[in-house]
Parts: structure tokens; C-alpha cells; sequence
């Protein structure tokens, strides 16, 4: 049995869920989100709760998933996701160009301009090395923050690039001959 797929899903105040066929509809306070169900899987209501239940054993793999996208989409609907990147290197930055760009300077001959998906949110601190991405839906956070690092990871051996806040990069040595 999966550990994760038996857990039921707590559904706080001000959250409305409403299945029908294999679309979980969740709407709450901060907005409304869709996960699609995989066939053989079912989501019931219970008493405050709901509960991710399967056919057979055919499905234990996706039982658990089932249960932790809807449970990512009541939790979105509640609170939001985030995540925060910094920019570490001298001359690199970020800064917003209205609300739906985000224009990064990383020691390129050209500025970066990143355009913001639809539901998500970025926000620079008063430094310009410190940016946070939110929304409801956690893969498109998650996504959008990737494709941010991406555009200049960390680099070993100086440490210098954009990074998630509190993500430990070791430092390799340069060559031996250095003087």
C-alpha cells in the first residue's frame, strides 16, 4: 500500500472541491486550480477530508502522485508557493520592468529580459540580489524558478551565478599550477 496515497487531505475553511470524472476543481481564497486524475483512481469526499482510493494494485504508483497533486492544489489554493533565488557575483542583478518582466543583468554583453507566465508573481528586494517567485500552482513555480537559475547557474569554481537561498554548491579547486 502506498504510505502517502492512504493519508486523506484536510480541507480548510474557505476551500470548495467538486470532482467530476477524472478533474479535481479546487477553489479557495487565493484562486482556483485543475489536476487531472489518472484512470483508476478515485477521490472521495469524507467528512471534511478527502481520500485518494485506487481500483487495484495496478495502481500503487499512482496513487500516491494522485494524492500529492491534489493535496499541492488545496495547499496553493490556501497559502501559495514560493521560492527564492540569489544572485551572487559582482554586477549581477535583477530588477522589475512593470509586472511582468523581470530584467537580469548577469555578465552578459546584453540585459536579460524574463517574462512572467500567467499566475505567477516575482518580487526583488532593495538589493537586487534577492528574488522570490509565488503562485498557486507549485509545478509552475517551481518551473519559472528553474528556468531563472538556468540562465546562469552556479558556477564551481568561483560560486558566482543565480542559486535557490540555502543551496549548497562546493567549490572545486582551479588548476595547480595556479599562482
Amino acid at each position: 500500500m502506498s504510505r502517502i496515497g492512504k493519508k486523506p487531505i484536510a480541507i480548510p475553511q474557505g476551500v470548495k472541491i467538486a470532482v467530476t470524472g477524472n478533474v479535481v476543481a479546487v477553489q479557495g481564497p487565493k484562486g482556483k486550480l485543475e489536476t487531472r486524475i489518472p484512470n483508476g483512481i478515485k477521490v472521495e469526499q469524507k467528512d471534511g477530508n478527502l481520500l485518494a482510493l485506487r481500483e487495484n494494485d495496478s495502481q500503487s504508483a499512482l496513487h500516491g502522485l494522485t494524492r500529492a497533486l491534489v493535496n499541492n492544489a488545496v495547499e496553493g489554493v490556501t497559502k501559495g508557493w514560493t521560492r527564492e533565488l540569489e544572485i551572487v557575483g559582482i554586477g549581477y542583478r535583477a530588477e522589475m520592468k512593470g509586472k511582468t518582466t523581470v530584467v537580469f543583468s548577469l555578465g552578459y554583453s546584453h540585459p536579460i529580459e524574463f517574462p512572467l507566465p500567467n499566475g505567477i508573481e516575482a518580487a526583488v528586494d532593495a538589493k537586487q540580489t534577492r528574488l522570490t517567485v509565488s503562485g498557486i500552482d507549485r509545478q509552475k513555480v517551481g518551473q519559472v524558478a528553474a528556468d531563472m537559475r538556468g540562465l546562469r547557474p552556479p558556477d564551481p569554481y568561483k560560486n558566482k551565478g543565480v542559486r535557490y537561498v540555502g543551496e549548497k554548491l562546493k567549490k572545486k579547486v582551479g588548476k595547480t599550477g595556479a599562482k
